[in-house]
């Protein structure tokens, strides 16, 4: 009865240790495959998404107002600039970008609700930002102060 158990044991650790070298042999595979494509250069035609400021801080407010702010940007790059996604760090900020290129040279805004409801103490919602542009994503900061209400 103990060989039985012994050799149970036995079976599971060489198991666990042949998954744990396919698992190793994956991660090294995705990351050589990441490492390829950042590794590609960019046009030097491409769109710059160039904001005027990345931070805004909206200082001390009572818990359950929300915050408004529209972060100014301009396509200083030659080609049009595509914003394909903007996403924040929690359901309690919605961005809202331009949905139509901007053209090298315009300017555009994107709009950035924070709603204070349930939150508490300082916040920094970050807002990150994909598209055409060099680099391919940005991102921008929200932050401040929720206070009792």
């Amino acid at each position: 009865m103990k060989h039985l158990f012994v050799l149970g044991i036995a079976g599971v650790l060489l198991a666990s240790c042949h998954q744990g070298t396919a698992k190793q042999d994956v991660k090294a595979g995705s990351l050589t495959d990441s490492t390829a494509s950042v590794a590609k250069p960019a046009s030097p035609d491409a769109a710059i998404l160039s904001f005027e400021k990345e931070s805004y801080d909206f200082g001390k407010i009572k818990q359950g107002e929300k915050v408004h702010y529209d972060f100014k940007f301009k396509n200083t790059g030659k080609s049009p600039l595509i914003i394909s996604n903007a996403t924040a760090t929690c359901g309690c900020t919605i961005p809202e970008s331009p949905t139509e290129p901007i053209k090298p040279g315009e300017e555009s805004v994107i709009k950035v609700v924070f709603n204070s409801a349930g939150k508490m103490g300082m916040q920094d919602k970050v807002v990150t930002i994909t598209s055409n542009g060099n680099p391919n994503t940005n991102q921008v900061h929200l932050t401040g102060e929720v206070t009792q209400p």
